[in-house]
């Protein structure tokens, strides 16, 4: 069913997750493209709506693309050595990443797909702002869950899923909010009611990519 066209900062419907036994359970997307969209007082919003000055958030598969863009993108999605070398990286840490969904009721899917956009499965991965290891974890967050050492792979990714349950929590499930607060913070997500930030917002587009290809085939299976 399409969304109806309209904008809104903190309804994210086609990504609305319902908290049921505390898990994340994620309705399936409509068939409409999503952009965001910057107001005149910095709030971002979504919309199903193109028009001037949005940025595509999210696009449907049914989204119009040339054949010639969509092979392009199909070849560079599978090709090369680099993909067998992120399966394998991404191997080492199959049961850990089973074991951390079933505990904090995520689905496992989606704790492929922020470790895929954070850390490209690279345990000894660190950002420009000091974020570390495979979810990107930053020094004080990293204390706050119980992490001890963020860079062990089991401390990390069990860290990072602890996160992103206290941010469902905190956000009622909003899969687009949750994605946010972990990027930049719950409480910047709390300042504008919504996404904060335009690198926000493309890091949510990212992840969701990454997430609703995972709900198909996850990172370990060989295409």
């Amino acid at each position: 069913m399409a969304l109806p066209t309209r904008t809104y900062a903190i309804d994210y419907s086609m990504h609305r997750l319902l908290p049921i036994l505390i898990a994340l359970l994620v309705a399936a997307p409509a068939a409409a493209d999503l952009y965001t969209v910057v107001g005149k007082d910095g709030v971002i919003t979504i919309t199903n709506k193109k028009r001037r000055g949005a940025k595509v958030l999210y696009r449907t598969r049914s989204g119009k693309r040339s054949k010639t863009k969509r092979a392009k993108a199909k070849r560079k999605k599978i090709k090369g050595p680099a993909l067998a070398d992120a399966r394998a990286r991404a191997l080492r840490y199959e049961d850990v990443v089973n074991a951390a969904s079933q505990h904090y009721g995520l689905p496992v899917a989606l704790i492929w797909a922020v470790m895929r956009v954070e850390s490209h499965f690279k345990p000894r991965a660190l950002s420009n702002r000091g974020a570390q290891g495979l979810m990107q974890l930053m020094p004080g967050t990293a204390g706050d869950m119980g992490v001890k050492d963020p860079w062990n792979p089991e401390q990390n990714i069990f860290g990072g899923a602890r996160y992103l349950r206290i941010l469902a929590n905190k956000f009622d499930g909003d899969l687009v909010l949750t994605l946010s607060g972990y990027h930049a913070g719950g409480g910047a997500v709390d300042s504008v009611g919504g996404i904060p930030y335009e690198q926000t917002a493309e890091y949510v587009r990212r992840v969701l990519n990454a997430y609703y290809r995972y709900q198909k085939q996850l990172p370990i299976k060989a295409p």
